[in-house]
């Protein structure tokens, strides 16, 4: 690849990176805050008047503006923990992480079946671990990819952020290998153990669908009717506050580096800056169930929307491209250097030159004509069809996913052309 070339696969790549720590964390930190508030309502018994149902609490608590305090603590404990450091934040949040997991899995596997015979929290570890084929599409596809590329930082530019700070003779393989497993562990073993049988338990297997819905309505639900389920529903949320946080630390981070490294800012001052640009652009997810007096979240549905099943993957293909296609050998040199396994040259070659870009790449135009179908790329789409006072939302969020890629290309442009100044004139070739 030439060097011309080169500063533009670069800036898309960039921009794609940028866009997505800017955008994700614009609501991700909207759920870490609502964890931290839930949390502190589970203490309190602020969701277990069964007058009122869960549903309607969390309209409630989202459309009042004292429950924000929960949402500016959540960012100044990551402006801090990354000023501070994030190894120190770390070695305290993952520990306390797995303790709560365990806690709530122990629980979890205890309940039998206190309302149906037919619901049991054995029945529910049933329903993770046995597949139902027949619910798999290109868009439940491409879903799994995006949340696979989000969990593991793949497809945002984090994993490569965090790779900066390794020797030059780390085991690259045994320390990959050690990621995605520990992810694995906490997310889909601990995480699935500790919720899905308690919801199963009380609710079956229609009241288990879904993600807000289910962390936010359905679950108080089951708290509010499980003895000591205010306890419980505390170490839940803040089981969801820390895991959220450990991810949230690394984006801030990014972009904490970007100003260190592109812009000579040091890093406290980076660390405010940041804490402000996300004030700002997380304001709209905050603001739209306050204005207008709904639960809908379209805004934040709308950006999710580009995010999930699109930026993140996008910007994985472009990575297992590169690799696969452009740097190649070299690339197979590197990640067996210093390791106590080698990735067999066949492997390279099957895996990250053909399957893995190949399958990316069919999900997403499948998905993308599904997606069209459904009408979604419509000026109103379907999704809020009947709702045309909430449109605005949907233009606002696309307005500022456009308008975040934009500043992270610019932003991309100038710090490659800056560092690599002499290699894109020619004067000497990239190392």
């Amino acid at each position: 690849m030439t060097p011309k070339k080169a500063i533009i696969v670069g800036s898309l790549s960039g921009m794609i990176a940028f866009g997505v720590t800017i955008l994700v964390n614009s609501y991700y930190n909207q759920l870490i805050g609502w964890s931290l508030g839930y949390g502190f309502n589970s203490l309190t018994g602020g969701y277990m008047d069964s007058s009122i149902s869960t549903g309607e609490f969390f309209a409630s608590y989202i459309q009042n503006p004292s429950n924000l305090i929960f949402w500016i603590i959540s960012l100044l404990v990551l402006a801090f923990a990354v000023m501070k450091g994030i190894e120190s934040w770390a070695k305290i949040m993952m520990p306390v992480l797995y303790a709560f997991g365990i806690i709530l899995c122990v629980r979890s596997l205890t309940l039998g079946a206190p309302v149906n015979p037919d619901w049991s929290s054995l029945k529910g570890l049933n329903f993770i671990w046995n597949p139902d084929f027949s619910q798999l599409s290109w868009g439940s596809a491409i879903a799994a990819s995006g949340q696979i590329f989000f969990t593991l930082s793949l497809g945002m530019g984090i994993i490569q952020n965090y790779a900066y700070y390794l020797k030059p003779d780390e085991d690259i393989i045994t320390a990959s290998v050690a990621t995605i497993s520990l992810n694995e562990f906490a997310e889909v073993i601990l995480g699935g153990t500790a919720v899905i049988p308690i919801a199963y338990a009380f609710l079956g297997e229609e009241g288990i669908k879904g993600s807000i819905g289910l962390a936010y309505m359905a679950l108080p639900n089951v708290f509010r009717t499980m003895t000591g389920g205010g306890i419980f529903g505390a170490v839940w949320f803040l089981l969801l506050f820390f895991a959220g946080i450990t991810s949230a630390i690394a984006m801030y981070n990014y972009l904490v580096a970007l100003l260190e490294e592109d812009a000579g800012i040091n890093r406290k001052k980076g660390a405010w800056i940041v804490f402000f640009g996300y004030i700002i652009v997380g304001l709209p997810v905050a603001l739209e169930p306050i204005l207008t007096k709904t639960a809908e979240l379209i805004y934040f549905t709308e950006v999710d929307n580009w995010i999930g099943n699109y930026l993140l993957i996008v910007l994985g293909l472009i990575e297992i491209v590169i690799i696969g296609w452009c740097v190649k050998d070299r690339a197979l040199e590197e990640m067996n250097k210093g390791g106590l396994w080698k990735v067999p040259k066949w492997y390279f070659r099957l895996f990250h030159q053909f399957l893995t870009p190949i399958t990316i790449i069919t999900f997403l135009i499948f998905f993308t004509l599904d997606y069209a179908k459904a009408g979604n790329f419509n000026l109103v789409p379907s999704y809020v069809a009947n709702m045309p006072s909430l449109v605005i939302w949907v233009n606002l969020g696309r307005i500022a996913v456009i308008g975040v890629l934009i500043v992270g290309y610019i932003q991309s442009y100038k710090a490659i052309k800056n560092k690599y100044k002499y290699e894109i004139d020619g004067i000497v070739e990239f190392s």
